[in-house]
């Protein structure tokens, strides 16, 4: 792990992260939230208009949902949900690999059972890690930092 930035020489990369992702979180369930019930919406008209075999795609329909807004913007170059967006943060690969397909939904599907099992034990672990990574980013290999600092050293880094 000696290629990850290190909290001691660069603390700017980890100020406030533990914060900013609670409030990202809090963001991405507004959103999830509007994306579900818009489903939910369409999904009744559907069920109605096919006299009920329309209800049948929701359990399917919605989880899909879910994991396809984490792909989009996990996945896109920007590397974070629009919640992590909105509080500076990115996420990075902490493995020396590269954050594509299945890395990308490893994150958010390790977030949420972890989150189910126990969230405070989640959270108190990311107390003690010096990078401070939930449990699900030390699983999935990855690692939460701010956008701006990062982005800033590194084209400094170039020039």
């Amino acid at each position: 792990m000696s290629y990850l930035p290190d909290p001691q020489s660069h603390p700017e990369l980890f100020q406030g992260v533990l914060a900013r992702r609670a409030v990202a979180w809090l963001i991405d369930l507004v959103v999830l939230g509007m994306l579900v019930l818009a489903l939910l919406l369409g999904g009744l008209v559907f069920g109605v208009v096919t006299l009920g075999l329309g209800f049948l795609a929701l359990p399917i329909a919605v989880p899909v949902a879910v994991l396809a807004y984490y792909a989009l913007t996990l996945g896109s170059p920007m590397r974070a949900t629009l919640g992590m967006r909105a509080m500076d943060i990115v996420l990075t690969p902490a493995r020396g690999r590269p954050l594509d397909g299945w890395a990308i939904l490893i994150h958010p599907l390790v977030f949420w059972v972890t989150v189910w099992i126990s969230w405070p034990i989640t959270v108190a672990i990311a107390l003690f890690t010096p990078r401070r990574q939930l449990v699900h980013d030390l699983i999935a290999g990855t690692l939460m930092v701010r956008r701006s600092p990062m982005e800033r050293r590194f084209r400094y880094a170039d020039a």
